[in-house]
């Protein structure tokens, strides 16, 4: 097959965080559900919400969404750019799923014109079995001052020849000018890769906006291929990165409806809601570990923002990943969450730290090498007597196993089976870790560890928490609470893509981008 006349289609944005990757992932759903053999590709992603790939790499969650939603196996070709943003030394660079370097904006700017072999590569990689390839830039075109080592967006559509449909968010205001404007932006070779544009996140009523469409195909002569409504289930699915909890709340409709159930159950009903405190950290990472909690109707699961306190009511602290487990952890110290964290754990509270909120809880963390950073150590919050050692290989890897016989001295039974993936820098010794509570494949001791009383836990296991029947057991534990639970997280995200699928077929000209998807050899 000739690989420069498969179907393709870009979405690019009008800005950041206009809804491009759920819109790629619900296109990928709707198209796979026609019997096409859909892949999705983004060429840079930036995000510390990383995910393992099928094949050992690392790639942006938004595209491992995406090809969850196309029904196809994760590849690091999905997402050959991947930047994780760190404290000090920038940003690290993911090259085809395994690090390459670690560079500020200024050296990354320089970097990243060797890269677009790289993309092309891997965009080459991904059409070879697609009748239909989705790509998602990054950012906005407009920023036409960084267009000359451009990777992501019309830099991309150029090298590939690809079709591109722009973006716009009318939830923000000034959608019109977004879109007018950055055309006029562009320069005339780019303009000819812009084909049309999609309104999203429209509230009331889509026929108040025929006007609009008229005065933007006057100014600038692009096609509409449709108005996305707001879609109310956005929270549903995991979100591609930390813009989300920095905007008050992937998680606040969920907790105001918690909080509403807890005073009718406070009133005389039956039932509890088990309150979790996730303080946000700067440099949160894989926070889709929180996902299969908030889906739970009797969880109250609150995001603390920098200056706020952590609640003395919770029922667990959960200390997330992070990209900088040493800047997080004085971070955390400097909002004085580590006096809130010692005084719940006082009070018989639990607490568990995931990857980098595992080594959080140890007596200290040494970066010998500045593998984060500036070379040094950090002292931890001493719940676990174990301590952590920046070094040696990344860790990336998917994997099995079940809770072991030791987490019974926690809020488990032993047994449960779970499933998950690593990726973290760093190795975790001590005490405690005679105690570890997850027999994985491929490991020789049980990964993670818990202390002496019980209540506090760690593991470098992401994705634990979507294993339903260790989640219904472990919620149970700690909030005393024996009654059954039947929710499945997996069955409720593919019930979501499929209503995001469903969304886009009423509201979208799916015929209309399909044919301008196939425009592309022409």
């Amino acid at each position: 097959m000739n690989v420069q006349s498969v179907p393709a289609l870009m979405l690019q944005g009008t800005g950041s965080d206009v809804g491009k990757s759920m819109l790629v992932a619900g296109l990928c759903r709707a198209f796979a559900r026609r019997g096409l053999r859909v892949r999705p590709f983004k060429p840079q992603n930036m995000s510390n919400n990383a995910a393992v790939t099928d094949d050992g790499g690392e790639i942006g969650r938004a595209q491992a969404l995406q090809a969850r939603a196309a029904g196809v196996p994760t590849t690091v070709h999905m997402n050959p750019v991947l930047l994780k943003p760190q404290s000090d030394i920038g940003a690290q660079v993911v090259v085809q799923g395994k690090v390459l370097t670690s560079a500020k904006a200024r050296d990354y700017y320089r970097l990243k014109r060797d890269l677009l072999p790289k993309v092309i590569e891997s965009f080459e990689v991904m059409a070879r079995d697609a009748d239909l390839v989705l790509v998602e830039g990054a950012g906005s075109p407009a920023e036409v001052n960084l267009r000359a080592a451009d990777i992501a967006n019309m830099g991309f559509a150029e090298a590939a020849k690809v079709p591109v449909i722009l973006v716009g968010d009318i939830d923000r205001g000034g959608v019109i000018a977004s879109i007018v404007g950055t055309h006029a932006l562009l320069s005339e070779d780019d303009r000819r890769w812009l084909k049309g544009y999609v309104i999203n996140k429209f509230r009331g009523d889509v026929s108040l906006f025929a006007s609009a469409t008229d005065i933007i195909e006057q100014a600038c002569g692009l096609k509409s291929y449709g108005i996305a409504t707001y879609w109310q289930g956005a929270h549903k699915l995991p979100a591609e990165d930390g813009v989300a909890l920095e905007k008050a709340g992937k998680y606040q409709r969920r907790a105001d409806g918690a909080a509403k159930d807890n005073h009718a159950k406070d009133n005389g009903e039956s039932g509890r809601v088990i309150r979790i405190a996730v303080p946000h950290l700067p440099r949160i990472a894989n926070f889709d570990d929180l996902d299969p909690l908030a889906a739970e109707d009797d969880v109250d699961l609150l995001v603390i923002k920098p200056g706020q306190v952590i609640p003395a009511d919770c029922d667990l602290v959960l200390l997330p990943g992070s990209k900088s487990t040493m800047a997080d952890l004085r971070f955390l110290k400097e909002q004085g969450w580590d006096i809130d964290i010692l005084a719940h754990h006082r009070r018989g509270g639990f607490v568990v730290g995931i990857c980098g909120g595992y080594q959080m809880l140890g007596r200290m963390v040494h970066d010998p090498d500045g593998v984060e950073g500036k070379a040094g150590s950090e002292a931890g919050l001493g719940l676990l007597d174990v301590e952590t050692v920046m070094a040696g290989d990344k860790t990336l890897r998917k994997t099995d196993g079940v809770t072991t016989s030791d987490a019974v001295r926690g809020p488990l039974e032993c047994g449960f089976a779970v499933s998950g993936y690593e990726i973290h820098m760093g190795q975790t010794e001590g005490p405690d870790r005679v105690r570890g509570w997850l027999a994985l494949d491929g490991l020789d001791s049980p990964d993670g560890a818990i202390s002496a009383d019980g209540r506090v836990l760690g593991c470098y296991l992401h994705g634990l928490f979507g294993s339903d029947a260790f989640r219904h057991g472990f919620l149970s534990a700690i909030g005393g609470d024996n009654d059954p639970r039947q929710s499945s997280f997996d069955a409720g995200v593919d019930a979501a893509l499929d209503e995001l699928a469903d969304h886009l077929e009423a509201c979208l000209d799916l015929d209309g981008l399909l044919e301008l998807a196939k425009s592309r050899g022409k």
